[in-house]
C-alpha cells in the first residue's frame, strides 16, 4: 500500500461518534500519556472550529513547536486531511508542498502531526496537533491517541471491531 493510501485509510477509520470538551480531554491526556511514556518533547494542541480546547507543553518543546502547531493545523483547516497526507500528495506528485501550494510558508506546513477531528455525520469538526518529534513520530502519536479514544467511545461491545489502536504503524517513524 502506497503512503498515501495508507494515510488515507487511517483517515476513514479514525472517525469519532460524537467530539465533546470532555473527550477533548481525554484525547489530551492520552496523547501527554504517550508522550511520558516515550519522553517526548512535545506540544499538543487540541481543537474544534477556532475554539482551543486542549494545549500541553511537555518538557523540552519551545515556542517553536506552537509555532509548527499553527502552521500544521492550518493545513488541516484548509484541506480537511492530515497535514501529513497534504504533504505526501504533493511528494507522490514528484513535488514538495512548498514548491507547489502557493501558500506561505511561513503560515503553512504539511509536516507530520496535525490530524483532523471528524465526526460521524458531521465531518472534520477541529484538529489535534502534535509538534516537537520527526514529522512521522508526531503523526503516528496522534493516530495512536485517537485509536484510544475511538476504542473508548466505541464502548466494550464493538471494541473488537476496532483495529489496535497501540499497534505500529508503517509510518510510525
Amino acid at each position: 500500500m502506497s503512503e498515501v493510501a495508507t494515510l488515507e485509510a487511517q483517515e476513514a477509520r479514525l472517525v469519532l461518534p460524537r467530539f465533546t470538551y470532555e473527550d477533548a480531554w481525554a484525547l489530551g491526556s492520552h496523547l501527554v500519556e504517550l508522550a511520558r511514556e516515550r519522553q517526548a518533547p512535545v506540544a499538543i494542541d487540541i481543537r474544534r472550529g477556532a475554539q482551543q480546547l486542549f494545549h500541553c507543553a511537555l518538557p523540552g518543546s519551545s515556542a517553536d513547536n506552537d509555532a509548527w502547531i499553527d502552521r500544521k493545523r492550518r493545513v488541516v483547516e484548509r484541506y480537511g486531511e492530515s497535514s501529513y497526507l497534504v504533504g505526501a500528495r504533493f511528494r507522490a506528485k514528484g513535488t514538495t508542498f512548498e514548491e507547489s501550494s502557493r501558500l506561505d510558508p511561513d503560515r503553512y506546513a504539511a509536516h507530520g502531526g496535525s490530524f483532523p477531528v471528524a465526526v460521524e455525520g458531521a465531518g472534520v469538526i477541529g484538529s489535534v496537533t502534535v509538534s516537537g518529534l520527526p514529522q512521522a513520530e508526531d503523526h503516528a502519536m496522534v493516530v495512536a491517541a485517537l485509536g484510544r479514544l475511538q476504542a473508548a467511545l466505541a464502548g466494550p461491545t464493538d471494541r473488537a471491531d476496532l483495529a489496535d489502536p497501540t499497534a505500529p504503524t508503517d509510518l510510525a517513524g
